[in-house]
């Protein structure tokens, strides 16, 4: 290559990268993702493959690297990934939902640019278009702390990344039409760990150490029980907070959800089984995988240990225990509780109600009485671009008020700063998993029952878990306290996957009218442009 075309190309990628944190560590990704074969419950299914792997590799980083992920699209449909729990910070652009982000078209590729900024802890990615995430295509992300920050815990002897969730042997083009003509998902046919059905994952242990498990539940829908046969599991950090390290012998981890727990292989030295089974569920689903001792005398003996079936206030207990630990350092050397959240007075209330019902003959689930349907272009684009007609600032409310479900492209203004109360009101008989992009959000309160006023008085202002999604029991509510400090167009949605396909999300637009790089990063050089906003220009190189 001539010296003149080197340098220029060199100039034009690290150009690219100009916007991210420059005096911070670089990682470089390259994904090819394609359709293979996978047997997860031993019949052949067409899967969604990152480099040849089901699930897809783990992504490894510590706070404030730059991660460069070159995603190759070698599908026959247009793919989008979007990183769960990493908040892209002042860069919505990167969120890979398809409300900020154009799809990568087939054949083609998209260099993602992220900054794991002022982060730590337990994520994972997913794709976020067409209903591929019942295909595959997801993987961990771990966070480590910086090496002069403490982490309030000794290294473990391992750390392992736990995907669970639940699982069709139908392939996903098979689901995607069966929701496209309007019908509810039949009941899932399995559980996977790590990709594998019953008996298929195994994790090596060495007696008497410690080990890490980043447990996320990437399934679809159902909330899942994690326990390990005769060990205790230790409670240590939820979706980038470091929390009181509670000990419980089965922990509940719903749809969307990340948590990580230390055991000690401190039992005789054999194998014993890891279970994992559906919550909430009539008939329950249950799978296991293998813990397995170097110096194992056996296999698994007995039957897989029981654990919560359907006990509705087992959870809501357990879920009230999980707080954050005030003197552990996060990802910056000061403490957790530094951040006195309960001193602050909240400038709004909204109040979502999620609903399921029928539009023109056709199934929909909504929040506050609107059904999302995308729009022809991203968001986040008609906004940058100032392109009219996309999308309607305020075309959903802040409170139900009990109509009919209705079609719109929902987006809410919010402003720039603003500290705001966030009550999330579930008056169905299944429980809720909501997740906000681009955020973490402190869970002050949940119980049963309608919300009103009165119901501040059980808030937890002190020690309330920070994290990015959250359940709402049947029949029931949860408050969350958001500080609105991360410009940008946020999803906000269900992660039951085919309400949230359909229709159960909007977005939060946080807004300023400030130009600053202080408050947002102006669109990527790369960005690719679609809709209406094709054939503009981002920036120039």
């Amino acid at each position: 290559m001539p010296l003149n075309l080197a340098v220029a190309l060199f100039c034009a990628t690290a150009s690219l990268f100009a916007i991210a944190g420059a005096d911070d560590p670089y990682r470089f990704f390259n994904w090819n993702v394609t359709y293979g074969d996978i047997y997860p419950l031993g019949v052949r299914q067409t899967g969604i493959l990152i480099n040849g792997q089901f699930p897809g590799p783990d992504i490894h980083s510590v706070t404030n690297d730059n991660l460069i992920i070159n995603v190759f699209n070698s599908l026959d449909e247009p793919f989008l990934l979007s990183w769960n729990g990493i908040q892209q910070r002042r860069n919505s652009y990167e969120d890979g939902v398809y409300g900020t982000t154009c799809p990568i078209p087939p054949g083609k590729n998209f260099t993602y640019i992220l900054q794991v900024k002022d982060q730590i802890g337990s994520f994972y990615y997913f794709p976020s278009l067409a209903f591929h995430k019942a295909a595959g295509g997801f993987g961990g992300i771990r966070i480590l702390s910086r090496p002069r920050i403490p982490v309030p815990f000794p290294d473990p002897a391992g750390d392992y990344t736990v995907l669970i969730g639940d699982w069709y042997k139908s392939n996903h083009t098979d689901l995607r039409a069966h929701l496209d003509l309007g019908k509810k998902l039949p009941f899932p046919d399995g559980i996977l760990i790590n990709g594998r059905g019953p008996g298929g994952a195994s994790f090596n242990v060495e007696q008497g150490k410690t080990y890490r498990l980043r447990i996320s539940n990437v399934g679809l829908q159902n909330s899942l029980n994690f326990r390990i046969q005769n060990h205790k599991l230790k409670l240590v950090e939820v979706e980038g907070t470091h929390t009181l390290q509670t000990t419980y012998s089965s922990i509940d981890i719903h749809v969307g959800q990340s948590s990580s727990v230390l055991f000690t292989a401190d039992q005789p030295a054999q194998d014993y089984y890891i279970v994992v089974s559906t919550r909430f569920t009539n008939p329950v689903l249950t799978t296991t995988a293998t813990l397995r001792y170097s110096n194992s005398a056996g296999p698994v003996s007995g039957p897989p240990p029981g654990g919560p079936t359907i006990q509705i206030d087992w959870s809501l207990n357990q879920a009230r225990s999980i707080r954050t630990n005030l003197t552990a350092s996060g990802p910056r050397p000061n403490p957790q509780g530094s951040y006195h959240y309960g001193l602050i007075n909240t400038t709004r209330t909204i109040r979502l109600a999620n609903s399921a019902g029928q539009v023109n003959g056709k199934q929909r689930y909504a929040v506050n009485s609107v059904s999302f349907v995308p729009a022809d272009t991203p968001l986040k684009l008609a906004d940058y671009f100032k392109i009219g007609g996309v999308f309607r600032v305020g075309s959903i409310s802040d409170n139900p008020y009990g109509g009919g479900i209705y079609l719109d492209t929902s987006v809410m203004n919010a402003d720039y700063r603003a500290f705001i109360e966030i009550v999330f009101q579930n008056d169905e008989d299944i429980v809720q998993s909501w997740h906000l992009d681009g955020y973490s959000f402190f869970v002050v309160g949940m119980d049963g029952g309608q919300w009103t006023a009165a119901s501040r008085n059980q808030y937890n202002l002190r020690d309330a878990i920070s994290r990015c999604t959250t359940q709402v029991y049947p029949k029931s509510w949860t408050a969350i306290y958001v500080a609105l400090d991360n410009v940008g167009m946020w999803n906000l949605r269900s992660e039951f996957w085919a309400r949230q396909y359909l229709g159960q999300q909007f977005y939060l637009r946080v807004y300023t009218d400030s130009s600053s790089l202080r408050d947002e990063y102006p669109i990527p050089k790369n960005a690719l442009l679609c809709g209406r906003a094709s054939g503009r220009s981002t920036r120039p190189l």
